[in-house]
């Protein structure tokens, strides 16, 4: 690699400016990556980078290329910028790893289960299918990152996932070294066994596979540092939810129900499971709660009650609060902005399903991180 920059403008302001520029999947700076191959400058003042990209076909090349094109414009005395893209080898792909990772470990590690992990981990679940669990999820996900909040998404729903399709994820996940790099949408970077699948070939594995499958998730991915991480679990208590538990033992649950009793006594029973796992439940979201009618009025098609009936009966079960987030109204467009691909928190903010979703990812937003419940390891000097 060449880091000898000659010529007009100004080497060393070209070179600020390239630090400038993060790789948008990694958000750390080029140079810092070892991406920059080489910088040409020429006396009529165009200038030539060359940069490495971390595979063959990597998605972000355009928005790279842009990026250095950007940075690299606004110093002065350039009068153009020509950018020429390279692949790294895997010696350079071993490398980044290792800066990436830190560590020359084999085995990555879980960031989210280490004591010192400041991400706010929500585990999405329902106690029987069909309650809106992954609608809630993308809302919640979209929401909490046009705050500006660094927000990931795990589909851990193995056999029914549907979060891409629902967050309008078109990239697939690149691999760099043994590191695999989620795709964005909205801000929010995801994952899902959906993207490792042809076509829409069900999954038809028994529990094991389905551990590593989700320990692949939350290790092998490069989440970089986030402030939430949503996990969307499948309905019931089985061995997804078990794997969380083990997995991610600071994971906070988080209940959604329909108003139906019916539905309200299962997902008592998913939001139960934490006096077993010793986690803690969050809170309770009701969806479907109602349909606002054209004069005003509410028709309360499943029933109601459901959503305060879990809250209450989780609160005495585990001993401490478990409130009601919220609860969301049937809107049509609800299911018409996840088929879309375009949560409706994003697409129809004044729509009453977008409203009460925004609520309640006010209230999780406002939740700072930090190590509170965490053990931190201080042992009292004797005297």
């Amino acid at each position: 690699m060449s880091d000898t920059l000659t010529g007009t403008p100004a080497a060393d302001a070209v070179n600020a400016a390239l630090a400038t520029v993060q790789d948008p999947e990694i958000n750390r700076p080029l140079p810092e990556l070892g991406m920059i191959k080489e910088v040409r400058i020429g006396a009529d003042g165009l200038v030539e980078v060359d940069v490495y990209l971390t595979v063959s076909g990597c998605p972000m090349r355009e928005t790279i290329t842009s990026r250095v094109t950007e940075a690299v414009s606004g110093v002065a005395g350039v009068t153009g910028v020509k950018v020429g893209l390279d692949v790294m080898n895997d010696e350079q792909r071993a490398e980044l790893r290792k800066t990436v990772r830190g560590t020359d470990a084999p085995e990555a590690v879980i960031p989210f289960a280490q004591p010192g992990s400041l991400t706010r981990v929500y585990a999405v679940a329902s106690g029987k299918g069909g309650v809106g669990k992954s609608s809630v999820t993308v809302n919640l996900a979209a929401s909490l990152a046009k705050r500006g909040l660094s927000v990931g998404v795990v589909d851990a729903d193995i056999y029914g996932h549907s979060v891409p399709r629902m967050l309008g994820v078109g990239d697939l996940p690149t691999q760099v070294d043994n590191m695999i790099m989620p795709p964005q949408s909205y801000g929010v970077k995801v994952i899902s066994i959906g993207m490792f699948t042809p076509g829409n070939t069900p999954v038809v594995w028994r529990g094991p596979m389905l551990h590593r499958a989700l320990q692949q998730f939350l290790a092998d991915v490069w989440w970089g540092d986030l402030d939430v991480l949503l996990m969307d679990l499948p309905p019931g208590t089985g061995d997804v939810a078990i794997s969380v538990a083990q997995l991610v033992p600071n994971a906070e649950i988080l209940v959604v129900t329909t108003p139906q009793q019916a539905a309200a006594e299962v997902a008592e029973r998913a939001g139960a499971i934490a006096t077993q796992t010793h986690q803690q439940v969050v809170g309770v979201v009701e969806n479907m709660s109602w349909l606002e009618l054209p004069d005003g009025s509410r028709m309360e098609l499943f029933g109601s009650g459901g959503g305060q009936a879990v809250s209450d009966a989780l609160t005495k079960t585990l001993g401490a609060r478990v409130p009601l987030l919220g609860q969301i109204p049937l809107d049509t467009r609800l299911r018409e902005a996840g088929d879309a691909g375009a949560p409706i928190v994003l697409a129809e903010p004044d729509a009453p399903a977008a409203q009460a979703l925004e609520k309640i990812a006010e209230g999780l937003a406002v939740r700072s991180r930090g190590l509170s419940g965490m053990s931190l390891g201080l042992t009292p000097v004797r005297r």
